[in-house]
């Protein structure tokens, strides 16, 4: 069986950026399991796995366009210390949500100053080429009610 729209899949990957630093892998851990075609993968992952089956591997490079998109500058602002709760414990690197006018994002601090921090409303992989290894570990038709769902079912995926 090919994986096409609505069909259940199961990868093992690992994701590295150009340096080849490891910022993601399913080593050690159960296949990820998901519903092709509804969203659930970056577009340029998605494309990459149409047509495999159980047992294929590939390498693929995915642009920022067809991944978590281009760095947005918009989403990047400096906001006044005094506006946290408790300025004394921000730090680079940590996250929190905000609700914005288009909805909850979650934002990163990436510069603390003395009267200002810096966040970043982009997808902390934004801008960046993925490289992706991948080993299709199942592919299976998706039942009605993990179509309704929107999620799979069963061992790997979500329990109900």
């Amino acid at each position: 069986m090919q994986i096409a729209e609505k069909k259940v899949v199961g990868i093992h990957y690992k994701l590295t950026n150009d340096d080849g630093q490891v910022l993601d892998t399913s080593e050690g851990r159960s296949p990820l399991m998901f519903i092709h075609g509804i969203g659930m993968l970056i577009p340029g992952l998605e494309k990459a796995l149409v047509g495999k089956s159980k047992g294929d591997q590939l390498n693929v490079s995915i642009a920022p366009e067809e991944g978590y998109g281009v760095k947005d500058p918009n989403l990047t602002q400096k906001v006044p210390k005094a506006q946290f709760e408790e300025p004394e414990k921000i730090e680079v690197g940590t996250q929190f949500q905000v609700d914005t006018e288009q909805g909850a994002i979650i934002v990163t601090v990436t510069e603390v100053g003395a009267e200002e921090v810096t966040v970043d409303g982009n997808h902390p992989l934004a801008g960046m080429t993925l490289h992706f290894d991948v080993t299709v570990d199942e592919v299976r038709e998706a039942t009605e009610e993990e179509i309704a769902h929107g999620h799979v079912h069963g061992e790997g995926g979500h329990q109900h």
